[in-house]
C-alpha cells in the first residue's frame, strides 16, 4: 500500500543497531520518514515536545522509563498520537498494560518489514494491529485461562458492531453493512468503548477475544 501523504515516525528502543536497521527500512518507503529516535522513555518525551510525529514505534522494556509509562504520558498529552508496541516473545504479560496506556498495535521485533508497513497504515487509518503470532498466543491464552467479564450490558446491535470492528471495517463500511447512518455507528462505537472500558480499537479487539464475541482465524 502506498499513499500520497507522508507520515512522520519516531522509533523508541534501547538497541541502537535495531533502531538503525528499522530506520533504514522505513525511510526506504515513500510514505514514511523517521524524524527522531530515542533509547528510553525520558528521551522520547523530551523529543516529542519538540518534534511532532504521526506514529511511534515503542519498545516495551527500556531503562530509565519503560514503554508503558512513556506511552501513557505521551497519550495523555497528545491523545491523537498513534503508538505501536514493539514486542519480543514472552512480553505477553505487558500487553494489557500497554493497551491500558493507550497503545493501538503490537508488532514482534522479528516481523518482516512488509508487516511493519501494514501495521503503520492500519493504525494511521484508525484501526488496530496485532502481529499474527502475538494474536495466536493471546487467543490460546484466553482459551486456556478464561477471563470472561459481563457482556450482557451490550445490546445485540452493539455486539454486531463489535464483530465488524474486529474485522477491521471502518465506520462507513459498518454503516453500509448494517443499513445505518455513519452517525449512528459512531454513537454505537462510543457507547461500546464506554461499556467495555476500552480506550481504543485495539483494547476493544482484546475485549472481544477475551469474551468470546469473536473467534479470530489466526492460522494464517
Amino acid at each position: 500500500m502506498t499513499t500520497d501523504k507522508h507520515y512522520k515516525i519516531i522509533i523508541v528502543d534501547d538497541h541502537a543497531l535495531f533502531r538503525n536497521g528499522l530506520k533504514l527500512l522505513l525511510n526506504a518507503h515513500e510514505s514514511f520518514s523517521v524524524v527522531a529516535e530515542a533509547s528510553n522513555g525520558n528521551d522520547f518525551l523530551e523529543i516529542l515536545g519538540v518534534i511532532p510525529a504521526d506514529v511511534v514505534l515503542m519498545d516495551i522494556s527500556m531503562p530509565c522509563m519503560n514503554g508503558i509509562e512513556a506511552t501513557a504520558r505521551a497519550i495523555k498529552k497528545y491523545p491523537d498520537l498513534k503508538i505501536i508496541a514493539l514486542s519480543m516473545y514472552g512480553d505477553e504479560g505487558y500487553y494489557f498494560k500497554m493497551l491500558e496506556a493507550g497503545a493501538c498495535g503490537f508488532l514482534l521485533k522479528e516481523s518482516e518489514i512488509e508487516e511493519v508497513y501494514r501495521a503503520l497504515f492500519n493504525v494511521i487509518e484508525g484501526k488496530s494491529y496485532f502481529s499474527q503470532d502475538l494474536l495466536q498466543n493471546l487467543v490460546s491464552h484466553f482459551k486456556n485461562h478464561p477471563e470472561k467479564t459481563n457482556i450482557e450490558e451490550l445490546s445485540q446491535r452493539e455486539i454486531d458492531v463489535v464483530k465488524l470492528i474486529c474485522q477491521g471495517l471502518s465506520n462507513n463500511e459498518i454503516a453500509e453493512m448494517l443499513f445505518l447512518s455513519k452517525r449512528t455507528i459512531e454513537k454505537h462505537r462510543s457507547n461500546i468503548l464506554q461499556k467495555t472500558g476500552s480506550k481504543n480499537t485495539a483494547s476493544l479487539v482484546m475485549y472481544a477475544i477475551k469474551n468470546g464475541i469473536v473467534n479470530l482465524d489466526v492460522s494464517t
